[in-house]
């Protein structure tokens, strides 16, 4: 188990005395999940989630975009929706910001914001400002789904097939050509179509996309029977899914979605090594759906939204632990080794 699930796991227990009725009415899911889901009793639920998004750990104020790092800020936290296959409706933003980015900054930002929340149709309803030393953003999102229809991570079953819904590892490689590769995330002007295509490389880590109209796609036809979304690698949330299902995997590399390289990157790279399995597996931020399905149901994927990107991976199995075959070097486990802010 990875530093963060540990971490969530001590949490819950701290507030495991106050599971009765009385404390719990209304709550159908709690700790646990992408996100919590709260009955009305009516016929729609309420499904909420919250995100933290820190300079210094997550994004570098000198080096991210202003307005990247307001769109992002907002996707991240609407994927843990697309996750359990709700519509995105409100989200609550708290933001605390130093003195010296109340000006330009903020206001890039926010147009970076605004603009993630008219693509997916959100309105802000709320929040808090404060000041602070470094810029520390925290969303809380809120969506809908009709009653019983949210999909969790706990539904999978030994000799469902998986899938993930888009290449993975994109994002970390935007990273890296940010950080370590003299590429910079700003529009310019005047530069060269080779630039611009290898700066369109950014585009994954700096402006990701919630796949929103397939999650709730997934779950309103009732064909995922466990889902979340890739944030911190495939081998941790994999791991997760699994976890929570009381299930094992086996996947296959050549089966995963890797990103190609152009042919210009991996000969002009100088010092950055790009090995694109291993950002498939422990490169975080694609956001990506993870999910299950039965056999029985695989047919009905056909009419999914972005079905030709849909890709299946490998399959659930019994006991515990994931498998890694890869037809040269055959079987391995494979270890959570994803992002996790309190691993070593």
């Amino acid at each position: 188990m990875d530093g963060e699930s540990k971490l969530v796991g001590r949490v819950a227990r701290a507030f495991r005395s106050q599971t009765g009725a009385s404390h719990t009415s209304g709550l159908r899911l709690g700790i646990g999940d992408d996100a919590a889901i709260l009955s009305s009793g009516g016929k729609k639920e309420w499904v909420l989630s919250c995100d933290a998004f820190l300079e210094g750990v997550h994004f570098l104020t000198d080096t991210h975009p202003a307005d990247s790092v307001g769109f992002k800020s907002l996707v991240r936290a609407a994927s843990d929706l697309a996750a359990m296959g709700a519509t995105p409706r409100f989200f609550l933003l708290t933001l605390a910001i130093p003195a010296r980015r109340t000006g330009t900054w903020l206001d890039e930002f926010l147009r970076g914001m605004a603009r993630a929340a008219r693509s997916m149709k959100m309105t802000l309803a709320g929040g808090d400002t404060t000041k602070s030393n470094a810029v520390s953003i925290s969303i809380t999102v809120v969506g809908e789904i009709a009653g019983g229809r949210a999909v969790t991570r706990a539904g999978a079953r030994p000799g469902d097939l998986i899938y993930v819904s888009g290449t993975l590892g994109r994002a970390q490689l935007g990273l890296d050509l940010l950080v370590h590769g003299n590429l910079s995330g700003k529009k310019r002007r005047g530069v060269s179509a080779k630039d611009r295509a290898m700066e369109g490389l950014l585009c994954p880590h700096l402006y990701p996309s919630a796949k929103l109209e397939l999650g709730a796609w997934l779950a309103r036809h009732r064909v995922a029977s466990a889902m979340m979304d890739i944030s911190d690698g495939l081998s941790t949330d994999l791991t997760r899914l699994c976890t929570a299902s009381g299930v094992g995997a086996q996947i296959q590399s050549a089966a995963i979605p890797l990103v190609v390289l152009p042919a210009a990157l991996s000969k002009g790279s100088g010092r950055l090594k790009f090995h694109p399995l291993q950002m498939a597996l422990q490169g975080g931020e694609d956001y990506e759906l993870l999910f299950t399905v039965s056999p029985r149901n695989a047919k009905k994927l056909r009419a999914a939204p972005r079905f030709s990107q849909l890709r299946q991976i490998g399959k659930v199995t019994r006991g515990k632990g994931i498998v890694l075959t890869n037809r040269k070097a055959g079987k391995s486990r494979l270890k959570p080794q994803g992002w996790d802010p309190f691993g070593s």
